[in-house]
């Protein structure tokens, strides 16, 4: 037996440890070369780890959302099989009809163990031995690759051998398009499958050939059939527990991390958007068939920008380690955006060099990203200041709570129309509550307020949007 261990692999920038989110193996199972072992979770992207060998999966190294170290074992898969099966002709290949038995090669030691697959934190995971595929119910074990055939003939491997190469947010397209990945063609690298691929497939009006069961949703599981449904008003007992992993535990993590560490202040204001709706509703008539069309948020982005030139406290980055807080002169916006996974804020670079259009086309361009799966790295992080918009269910007021290292983030709520004084008489206006927190161990409260009426002077007289 030939035992390759693949290892947590180092992703780079820094990053010393990962959550194991999913698994696409089990003990057991034959792989092949390229196709997906794992996802592991850093705290900005979701990475897919592929086999580098072929051969049969013999311990898998941690349980799903189990804290890896770079550099641990992450699985250890038995390639000697796979040797010894590609030396023999066809017909002497273990499990073809002219081998009268199969061999097994023998299993793990009971107690092995991966030393070191846990954080310091974590207790390491104990390595099961595996059972030779077929050792159950009496079956003879599977070739872990398909036999070696004469020049010039093609075999077809077992089904569960041919699986899609594809990254989760690829396959997670794939559901939502109903298209079964076996019938796409990879344009990819080692004949891994891209968005372009489901595109080129979707185009030739393939995508209702083969019904596809819906993806599955992590959920409380459903009561039994026998299990009366409790009366109305009746007290109940069950509870349904859900373990909080993946995306959702790095967003609890730094919530947590940012409430603990930062003092935060919020300060509400309300802003009269009229005049600034008007002229939105005037441009997309006129030019938004052409450029595209503009919601509230680019001409919120423009009203940041020129505010934090008057405060560029606001605009800043603290490290309360260090006591340095950094003043950026660039304004990089983060776009608080609600996905099915939780909350992810990709980021608007340079927003005081883009106008509206070129800002209202990133912003959709980057949302799109984010909740499709395809936004990369780099955009999810850096920015320097955040906004957050609810839109409809934006409320009366919310309380944000601040990225770090970042020192503030703007709340916007929602657009109602009130009854407002103006000039003597009572008149309808569009009405809207900007509510927006800040750090206040290097924001005071007199800059934090200042600098939130200077956003709605920009709002409520929109010229000065446009004049440098």
């Amino acid at each position: 037996m030939t035992i390759r261990t693949i290892k947590v692999p180092d992703i780079g920038e820094g990053v010393a440890e990962v959550e194991l989110v999913a698994w696409h193996v089990t003990a057991g199972e034959s792989v092949a070369e390229d196709q997906a072992l794992a996802d592991l979770l850093t705290d900005k992207a979701t990475v897919e780890v592929p086999s580098p060998v072929a051969g049969r999966v013999l311990a898998l190294g941690g349980e799903v959302g189990q804290l890896l170290a770079v550099g641990a074992e992450l699985i250890r898969i038995d390639v000697g099989d796979a040797d010894a099966t590609a030396k023999l002709p066809a017909s002497e290949a273990p499990g073809s009809a002219g081998t009268a038995s199969a061999t097994t090669a023998s299993a793990p030691p009971a107690g092995a163990t991966l030393a070191g697959a846990a954080s310091g934190h974590a207790a390491p995971a104990r390595m099961a031995p595996a059972s030779p595929p077929g050792a159950q119910r009496g079956a003879a074990p599977s070739p872990a690759l398909p036999v070696q055939t004469p020049r010039g003939s093609e075999a077809t491997p077992p089904l569960q051998q041919r699986r899609p190469i594809a990254s989760p947010a690829v396959r997670a397209r794939a559901w939502d398009l109903g298209i079964d990945l076996n019938d796409v063609s990879a344009s990819g690298m080692a004949g891994r499958i891209v968005h372009a691929d489901l595109d080129a497939f979707a185009a030739r009006g393939a995508a209702h050939a083969r019904p596809l069961a819906p993806l599955p949703r992590l959920a409380a599981p459903p009561a039994t059939p026998q299990a009366p449904l409790p009366r109305p008003g009746a007290a109940s007992d069950t509870t349904h527990a859900v373990k909080i992993v993946g995306l959702r535990r790095r967003i609890a993590q730094r919530m947590q991390d940012s409430k603990r560490r930062i003092p935060h202040f919020t300060y509400v204001e309300e802003v009269d958007v009229s005049e600034l709706e008007a002229l939105r509703e005037r441009l997309n008539a006129k030019w938004g068939a052409e450029r595209g069309h503009l919601t509230l948020l680019p001409f919120l982005t423009r009203a940041i920008a020129r505010a934090v030139r008057e405060f560029p406290q606001v605009n800043s980055h603290f490290d309360d380690e260090a006591g340095v807080l950094t003043h950026h002169d660039a304004v990089h916006v983060g776009i608080a955006t609600q996905t099915d996974g939780g909350l992810m804020v990709p980021v608007l670079r340079d927003a005081h060099l883009r106008d509206l259009w070129g800002t209202a086309a990133e912003v959709l361009r980057l949302a799109r990203a984010t909740r499709s799966g395809k936004v990369v790295r780099n955009e999810l992080s850096g920015s320097t200041i955040t906004l957050s918009s609810l839109g409809a269910l934006g409320g009366v007021m919310s309380t944000p709570v601040i990225n770090p290292p970042e020192v503030a983030i703007v709340g916007v709520n929602a657009i109602v129309m009130r009854p407002v004084f103006v000039g003597g008489a009572v008149v309808a206006r569009q009405m809207m509550n900007l509510s927006s927190s800040f750090d206040h161990r290097v924001v005071d409260g007199a800059i934090g307020a200042a600098f939130v009426q200077s956003l709605r002077q920009h709002l409520e007289h929109p010229a000065t949007l446009f004049v440098e």
